[in-house]
């Protein structure tokens, strides 16, 4: 049945994300009464403008008798808050990785699918403009066949926040969930929007720098498609002093390149007639990749039905992350497909 309309949320972590989806949430659902749910070293805080209350144990969150909750905190924390709130048929947004590994994440799925309650993850990327005409012009067939695909990641990783110390961060702690196969799976995530989920897996990578980490900082993953034959390189890394973010598709007609950074995808069909284009689709800001999957959720939540990126969809993003931790040490190609859901 339809919830009614959400005036109760939660909201788990205040972090940067936690902040930016907290004014988004004031945006978007004026009026709403907000908590936040924090460590117990994080309650003297003071509490932001648009939050009501603080917890410190989900006992209390859940007494507050939310109507959704959005999970910002590190991947470590996702599955086992998010067991609570869906036990309670409490619909969630989790930030991305759905998990740093798939402990539970099988009870979890099942316990959303039993009691009908929307879970989605913030793989915010699938909201950028120039990245659904991009996977609209990939899927329209106007490339032809597509053989090859290279997506690239990066920044320095101190410059990401310049205002707090990267190494208490969780992009650098592995028992936070850090690491560039985590911190960065949004290329792997989008790469699986497009092509779904690979036969094998390949990485290389590691800690390569002289950054205070514990995590991998560099890392290049092969993904092969056997039907049709298609290869995909990713690289991902904490390392370079300008950011990018790019892919580049190369089809049998033509290729076409998306840059994240300017908004923009540059086109050269060969076939049926030569074709060179730029097609920009610029947004006026960033945030409003975040308002736009926000406002889905909050729709799948009032409304009920599946959410823009289901649960499943997730994790099989995670399965392959999990694929290529285990290529990594293992040195042979994995099948993301087999990796295990456990509880």
């Amino acid at each position: 049945m339809p919830m009614s309309h959400p005036r109760r949320y939660l909201i788990s972590s205040l972090g940067s994300i936690g902040h930016r989806h907290l004014q988004n949430l004031i945006s978007l659902r004026p009026g709403s009464r907000i908590a936040v749910l924090r460590r117990p070293d994080s309650v003297a805080k003071p509490l932001p403008p648009g939050v009501a209350q603080q917890f410190e144990t989900m006992e209390e969150a859940l007494a507050f008798q939310p109507e959704a909750a959005i999970l910002a905190g590190p991947a470590p924390t996702h599955v086992p808050l998010a067991l609570a709130l869906v036990g309670q048929s409490i619909p969630i947004f989790m930030e991305k990785p759905l998990s740093h590994d798939f402990a539970r994440v099988a009870e979890l799925r099942d316990l959303a699918a039993a009691r009908n309650v929307p879970v989605m993850v913030g793989y915010n990327l699938r909201f950028n403009p120039s990245l659904i005409t991009f996977r609209e012009l990939v899927h329209s067939e106007a490339l032809g066949t597509i053989r090859a695909v290279r997506a690239e990641v990066g920044q320095f990783l101190p410059d990401w926040r310049p205002r707090a110390d990267y190494r208490h961060s969780v992009s650098a702690s592995q028992s936070l969930g850090g690491g560039v196969l985590l911190e960065l799976s949004h290329e792997i995530d989008y790469i699986y929007w497009l092509f779904g989920m690979p036969d094998r897996v390949s990485c290389r990578g590691g800690r390569y720098s002289d950054l205070d980490i514990d995590v991998e900082d560099l890392v290049e993953l092969c993904l092969e498609y056997s039907a049709p034959r298609r290869l995909v390189s990713i690289h991902l890394d904490f390392l370079q002093r300008t950011a990018t973010r790019s892919c580049k598709v190369i089809g049998a007609m033509g290729v076409a390149t998306w840059d994240a950074m300017k908004d923009r995808i540059e086109l050269d069909i060969v076939a049926p007639e030569r074709r060179v284009e730029t097609i920009a689709r610029p947004m006026q800001e960033r945030n409003e990749m975040y308002l736009a999957e926000l406002r889905t959720f909050l729709l799948s939540a009032e409304q009920g039905g599946a959410t823009a990126i289901p649960l499943d969809q997730a994790i099989d993003v995670l399965a392959i992350v999990m694929a290529a931790k285990r290529a990594m040490v293992s040195g042979r190609p994995e099948t993301p497909s087999t990796i295990e859901v456990v509880r």
